[in-house]
């Protein structure tokens, strides 16, 4: 049998990788996990601060599988990680995510609720009543820390003007319904903490009144009142098709195809925008994908090799179910490649399939 010998991509020509991308400022890449999020995010960011878009990338998955795609280390806060162009990323900490509701076990602690955590339902407040568990406030299970906390930075990131663009590579399937579940959520909780306020504020306000503690209430309602606001704009946000694209992303077999059938009817539920559907590691040319004439790539051999060519079939089949099912929607390829996508030029690669 010849070995063969498979050459690491260093540099690429830069004149045929993406610079700039056609998206929106919001660009969130959704699916199973193991099929491609990381990648497709990575690239996407890359390609779109090489064309001098400010580009945060920001990471939803505890995997935490960024900084190996990047092969860079990624901060828990928004940090810049490249000199020469203006690509941001940040990795969410489920474990930063502190309050009444640790992130390890999720149990609720009874001597962690007190008056002050909930008064303050500010911004930096928002970890503090959530996590799995319940609450009475909540009328029922709250999502886990890790979903909050992606929650509070996307809220934070919706105003952040650094960023132009945002690309987020979300976790898999169930904890990325929970995070698009929390606005519902959240609003349920702020209305019953706002019901609770405009009924105890006769008591209330008399009782503060002897103790002199007027401003405090009134900061307690502007917090409310401003969470309930940022809440109301990113759910706008996310569900408007001119600022938001949610891909989904695939590998060609059957099962792949029904996953993200049923995600994409549950986005729609949400009224998040569905407009691409990204195909990974399909067993195809990369010419016939990008154009390139890359001599590098080492394309699998459906002429002579029996189990690639079946391989193949089932992968053909499975794509022809894609443009069907996902007609109306733009169906993008990323070829199967040899070795593992990491670094700037083979996300360069990628992001010219993702164009």
């Amino acid at each position: 049998m010849t070995e063969l010998t498979v050459e690491a991509v260093d540099s690429l020509d830069a004149a045929g990788l993406p610079a700039g991308v056609d998206a929106p400022e919001y660009v969130l890449y959704g699916g199973k996990g193991g099929v491609g999020k990381t990648t497709c995010a990575a690239a996407t960011g890359l390609a779109s601060a090489r064309g001098g878009t400010s580009t945060l990338v920001v990471s939803t998955d505890p995997a935490h599988s960024l900084s190996d795609t990047l092969e860079t280390e990624i901060p828990s806060e928004p940090g810049r990680i490249d000199d020469e162009i203006p690509l941001f990323a940040v990795e969410i900490d489920p474990e930063s995510a502190g309050g009444p509701f640790a992130p390890d076990d999720g149990a609720f602690d009874e001597d962690a609720w007190d008056d002050d955590a909930a008064s303050d339902v500010g911004l930096g407040g928002l970890e503090s009543l959530l996590g799995e568990g319940s609450h009475p406030l909540a009328g029922g299970a709250m999502p886990g820390a890790d979903e909050a906390a992606a929650m509070s930075l996307l809220i934070e990131y919706l105003d952040d003007p650094r960023f132009e663009r945002v690309v987020v590579d979300t976790a898999p399937t169930g904890h990325t319904l929970r995070l698009l579940e929390l606005p519902d959520v959240m609003d349920s909780m702020l209305g019953r903490l706002l019901s609770l306020r405009e009924s105890l504020s006769g008591v209330m306000g008399s009782v503060s009144g002897l103790f002199g503690g007027g401003d405090d209430d009134a900061a307690a309602s502007a917090n409310l009142d401003e969470l309930s606001a940022k809440i109301e704009r990113l759910r706008t946000a996310l569900e408007d098709p001119s600022r938001t694209d949610f891909r989904v992303v695939m590998v060609p077999e059957k099962m792949s195809v029904v996953e993200s059938e049923r995600l994409v009817g549950r986005l729609e539920e949400f009224g998040i925008p569905v407009r691409t559907v990204v195909v990974n590691r399909v067993s195809e040319d990369l010419t016939s994908v990008t154009g390139l004439d890359a001599d590098w790539f080492v394309a699998p051999e459906t002429e002579h090799c029996e189990f690639c060519r079946r391989r193949w079939e089932v992968q053909r089949d499975a794509l022809a179910r894609a443009h069907e099912l996902f007609r109306g929607r733009e169906v993008k390829r990323v070829p199967l490649f040899a070795e593992a996508v990491h670094g700037k030029a083979m996300l360069g690669i990628v992001g010219r399939c993702l164009e």
